[in-house]
């Protein structure tokens, strides 16, 4: 039987957005913010030439450089002041998760509801400063070895940067938290978002171009536009799939009546690590590349070696990224879902699994099926990213889009795409509720 909920769901008509004033409001303070975001990464550091380091950068966009550039839209080809991005905010934030489960204090806090939070959130913003101190000062020591890049080297120079840059990765921490709070869909993963989109039409154009010139077939080009579509569909489908587990609640009593036993479902995402384990891999892969690239030809024969074996579409590199994928999936995994833990609480509530003990073998039964769903959840994230690096690779095609960056967007996309629905939805229930009230005093 469907739920009235459900079906007023189900029928939600987009033609509604004209009439849902705040949800306008928040969408354009949303597209506001990101506009203010998008201008950030134009602006370059003060005392650098901008020029010179584009030469320079193009030396290692093969590198850790590139992919990081990826998710600052440009910003440290251009060397901006939000070049930093919003990634020490996301270290920082995966650091305090791994600690949560090593440190009891935090542990504590993480079981004290919202006032935990706030508290966990405060710790991951002091550890998100330290962080881009220390990323802003190696960049700053990184730009006065380059070459003529900087003007006048020195300390002020030093300072300078630092303070640029750590304050420009703290003003986007703000703005995210404010397109959380005020507009619409999260507001960290929509500036990261912003950035990868940002770049798609000059890549678009690039491709374009090289078919023009017979660089690449037109067939190749439909090939590539198929298969994108092909991809996303299928990330789409994977995203939503879900385990459900049957949870029955026994009957209970309140004064005289009794009230029958009710059953919900425990979801188990597929995928319960999200793009966390391509973004490890590709940082720890191309760490070797990126150190021969500031080598320049000075660093050892071992070195020279191992880079050579992890370029990308190398066999040794896609068996280890795989390896790495999978691992950091496992690991992942085990960090943000603990079994033990949701066995005790629907014991505390009541709840179990029928023909399953409550408690200790609750929880080997949810470790069991998370265990089958990580393994499938792996291999779709492998296939994801597997496919891009092949197609660049074995067909020389420029695929701006790879795995990590796909999967960013369309999970971004989708996140967004519900709390519109929902914002749409409570609306539609305020109006029902209006005229309920005013049908209630007519009579």
């Amino acid at each position: 039987m469907v739920s009235a909920a459900e079906q007023l769901a189900a029928n939600i008509n987009f033609s509604a957005l004209g009439k849902a004033e705040e949800l306008k409001k928040r969408i354009w303070f949303t597209l506001g913010a990101l506009l203010v975001y998008r201008l950030g990464t134009y602006i370059p550091l003060p005392g650098i030439d901008p020029s010179a380091w584009e030469q320079i950068f193009r030396t290692q966009a093969g590198g850790i450089l590139g992919m990081f550039n990826m998710f600052a839209g440009g910003g440290i080809q251009r060397m901006a002041i939000f070049a930093l991005n919003i990634m020490p905010y996301i270290s920082a934030s995966i650091i305090i998760q791994l600690m949560t489960t090593v440190s009891p204090t935090l542990e504590a806090l993480k079981k004290e509801g919202e006032a935990g939070r706030k508290t966990i959130n405060q710790y991951t913003r002091y550890l998100t400063v330290v962080l881009a101190v220390f990323q802003a000062y190696a960049i700053a020591i990184g730009l006065e070895g380059a070459g003529n890049v900087i003007s006048d080297p020195g300390w002020m120079f030093r300072i300078s940067t630092v303070i640029t840059l750590t304050g420009g990765t703290m003003f986007l921490m703000w703005l995210g938290e404010q397109i959380t709070s005020r507009g619409i869909g999260n507001g960290i993963s929509l500036i990261i978002m912003a950035g990868i989109v940002a770049e798609l039409p000059s890549a678009i154009a690039g491709t374009l171009e090289l078919g023009r010139q017979g660089a690449l077939s037109t067939g190749l080009i439909l090939v590539v536009i198929v298969m994108a579509i092909v991809v996303t569909a299928f990330i789409v489908f994977m995203e939503r799939a879900q385990r459900r587990l049957l949870i029955q609640y026994p009957k209970r009593q309140v004064g005289n009546r009794m009230f029958e036993g009710q059953s919900s479902h425990l979801p188990l995402k597929l995928n319960t690590s999200g793009v966390i384990p391509p973004i490890f891999a590709s940082s720890l892969l191309l760490l070797p590349t990126t150190m021969a690239n500031f080598a320049a030809g000075q660093g050892s024969g071992w070195l020279t070696t191992i880079t050579t074996q992890l370029s990308h579409g190398r066999p040794l590199f896609l068996v280890l990224y795989i390896s790495l994928i999978v691992f950091f999936c496992f690991f992942y995994t085990a960090i943000v879902f603990n079994p033990t833990e949701t066995a005790d609480n629907l014991k505390k509530h009541g709840g179990f699994i029928p023909g399953i003990r409550p408690g200790e073998r609750t929880a080997e039964y949810i470790d069991y099926v998370l265990t089958r769903i990580t393994v499938i959840g792996a291999i779709y994230i492998s296939i994801v990213c597997l496919i891009p690096e092949i197609l660049i690779s074995y067909a020389a095609v420029p695929f701006y889009f790879g795995g990590t960056s796909l999967l960013i967007v369309v999970t971004v996309t989708m996140d967004t795409v519900a709390q519109v629905q929902g914002h749409l939805l409570a609306h539609q229930y305020e109006g029902l509720i209006k005229k309920s009230k005013l049908r209630g005093r007519r009579r």
